[in-house]
Order: C-alpha cells, then sequence, then structure tokens
C-alpha cells in the first residue's frame, strides 16, 4: 500500500543539499543530486548511526561512524546484495514534493 506524504517545501534540498525528514515513526535524509531527488533512512544498520553527515562521492554516502557506503539510488553497498538502507521514492507533483513512506527495502543492484 502506497502511504505519500507531502515533503515541506523548506525540508526540500536544494541542488546540491540535504536535508533530514521525520514523519511519525520515520527519519529520512533527503539530498538533491544535480536536481534528482533521493531518500534513504537515516539509520545504518550497521550500528545504528546517523547518515545525516555522511561523506558524499557521487551517488555513495559513507557511514560516519564505520565507513560502509551506500548508493543514494538503490540503498545498497557496492558489490553486496541484500544488505543496505531501505530507499524511498520522491514524487514531484508541480511545485509539490511527495514521499512514498510504505515499507522499503534496499533495492537490488543492477547487472
Amino acid at each position: 500500500m502506497t502511504r505519500l506524504v507531502e515533503i515541506p517545501s523548506e525540508k526540500v534540498p536544494g541542488v546540491g543539499g540535504r536535508s533530514l525528514f521525520r514523519h511519525d515513526e520515520k527519519c529520512v535524509v533527503l539530498f538533491n543530486l544535480d536536481g534528482t531527488l533521493y531518500a534513504i533512512d537515516d539509520s545504518c544498520p550497521h550500528k545504528g548511526a546517523s547518515l545525516f553527515s555522511g561523506k558524499l562521492d557521487g551517488r555513495l554516502l559513507q557511514c560516519p561512524a564505520h565507513g560502509l557506503r551506500f548508493d543514494l539510488a538503490t540503498g545498497c553497498i557496492p558489490n553486496l546484495y541484500g544488505f543496505g538502507v531501505a530507499t524511498y521514492p520522491i514524487e514531484q507533483r508541480g511545485e509539490a514534493c511527495f514521499i512514498d513512506l510504505s515499507d522499503s527495502r534496499p533495492q537490488e543492484p543492477s547487472a
């Protein structure tokens, strides 16, 4: 079941930016890379560290606590299947942005 939630305009990051978005029990980091919006869980699956302040290298986000790297598009660790952070699709409708907070899991990286 789809669970679309509108992202307040002040939480939508500008190009090159990031923001933290909380809704109910979810805490998600939003990224804007060259005009493409990405959303991933803020919590690293290793020990729960916040990913918000992680170093970004292209689409790869490095956990500031232990160095694991996650692809923003899939949530997966490069070359490792079945382990990563949940990602959430974002839809733009005119001036509004919506995030689908339905239960998610890391996607399998494409071959």
